[in-house]
Order: structure tokens, then sequence, then C-alpha cells
């Protein structure tokens, strides 16, 4: 029987290869090439011999600068001048995913409505399994951002290779060359950064908050209520946080911050 390592191994990557496997034997049985049961099928088999990944595998949160610190590091990031600094800001400022980022488009930017729309297919897991593309409200400091850089190519932020976007190294490279190691801070980290600040600093709902994140609603029932996309809620919290990016640095802690309200 075929068995997939798990011990020292990776089990995300045996986990990913087990079902590609399992989807690849299960197509051929349905075409007819082949018969019996399914070796790789986990449910109802593997799973009655194997461990789960979850129960041999700790999830490794990426480190994620605290919310506090973050008007400090964006004015040090301000005052570096290339396209991986550039590209860094605004991911940071748009709470985006790092592809989705590093992957835009001039033609998905509306400068008039101040809108950056996210092809399904590069928004992220939870947003593709919706089916819709998803709009990103832009600060003024984001569209300030994007009016500085020159429109050479489809992409915004090019990398170093012709038709080609940044490498997502170039802005982890850049948080090194800044002092920021990756146990201390990285780039997907700052989407924490910008959820913890939303929860602990402001009066913003946490459903918006959540689609600020491309992420779905978890509570059906709430999600049902809730078709839209909330995005002049969303206008406001993305505002209210680019205000925040650049603010003076705080020297007390984190709880001593004083809130933002909504739509302030």
């Amino acid at each position: 029987m075929w068995r997939p390592r798990t011990e020292g191994g990776k089990p995300e990557t045996a986990s990913r290869v087990q079902g590609r496997i399992e989807n690849v034997l299960s197509w051929a049985t349905v075409h007819g090439l082949r018969r019996g049961d399914n070796p790789a099928r986990w449910s109802g088999y593997l799973d009655m011999v194997l461990p789960a990944k979850n129960d041999i595998h700790t999830v490794e949160h990426f480190a994620a600068l605290p919310y506090a610190e973050v008007p400090q590091f964006m004015s040090d990031l301000r005052a570096r001048n290339s396209v991986p600094a550039r590209a860094l800001e605004f991911t940071v400022l748009t709470a985006a995913r790092t592809g989705a980022a590093i992957g835009a488009k001039w033609d998905e930017i509306d400068f008039r409505e101040k809108i950056w729309t996210v092809p399904r297919t590069r928004a992220g897991t939870k947003m593709t399994k919706k089916k819709q593309d998803h709009r990103v409200p832009l600060s003024d400091r984001t569209i300030a951002i994007l009016k500085s850089l020159p429109r050479e190519g489809d992409y915004i932020f090019p990398g170093g290779k012709e038709k080609k976007p940044l490498r997502e190294a170039a802005m982890d490279q850049l948080l090194k060359g800044m002092g920021y190691g990756s146990e201390r801070a990285t780039v997907h980290g700052f989407r924490s950064s910008f959820r913890d600040w939303v929860a602990e600093a402001t009066a913003f709902p946490h459903h918006v908050a959540e689609m600020a994140l491309a992420h779905t609603i978890g509570d059906k029932v709430e999600a049902a209520y809730r078709r839209g996309d909330l995005f002049k809620k969303r206008q406001q919290l993305m505002a209210a946080w680019a205000r925040y990016c650049a603010s003076a640095p705080v020297r007390e802690t984190a709880n001593n911050v004083t809130s933002i309200r909504a739509g302030t």
C-alpha cells in the first residue's frame, strides 16, 4: 500500500501530494483507465492508518510587527526610494496578500474612483471560492504612490526580468536590510498587524475588517444577510489605516494607543 512519509518529513507537502494522487486516480477510474479502490483516498482509507496532518504538524504563523511599531516602520520605509519599498508600502496600506500586490497591473486601477480590482484568480484562496473579484479602496497615500511610479509595461511593480513582476523575495530582502529579520516581521505578517490594529484600536466591526482582508464571513447566517462588499465602510477603514500608518511613531505600549472611531 502506498504510504506517504510523515515522520521527519513535511506534512503539508505530503498532504498536497496525497490529494493530487487521489484526484488523478479518481479521474482514471471514472474514465475507465483503472479499477478497484483508490489507494490514495484519505477519507475512509488512509485516515484509518495515518495520523491527520494537524496531529503531527504545528502551524507556524508569520511573524507580525506589533501595530504600535508600524508608524515608525512606515516612516523608515517612506525614506527609501526603490521599487520594492513602494511595493511593500502599497502592500501594507492595502492589507493585501503578497501575491496580489506584486502581481498588480495598471489596468486594475481606477484612479477616478480610487479602486483596485483584484481578479478572483489572484485575490486569494478564500476569495477564489467566493468566485468574485475583490475591490480594494485606495487611500490618498496609496494613490500618490501609484502616481509616482513610471508606467512601463503591464505590472505596477516590475521585476528584474522583462514582462515579469517583482519577486516576493525582493520585499523580504528589503525587510532584512531595514533590520527586520523574519523572526520579527514578514510581509504577510502586516496583515496581522492591520487586523490587530482594527480590533484593538478602532471601533470598526469585525466583518468589515474580514472583508478588507478578502476573508469570507465565517458565520453563514451573517454572511447571508451581508451580500454586498461593504465598500463604503471599507473606504473609511482603509483611510483610517493610512492615517495611522502616517502618524507620529508611538512610544507607549499598544495598550495606550488612542482608539480611532469608525467613520473618522
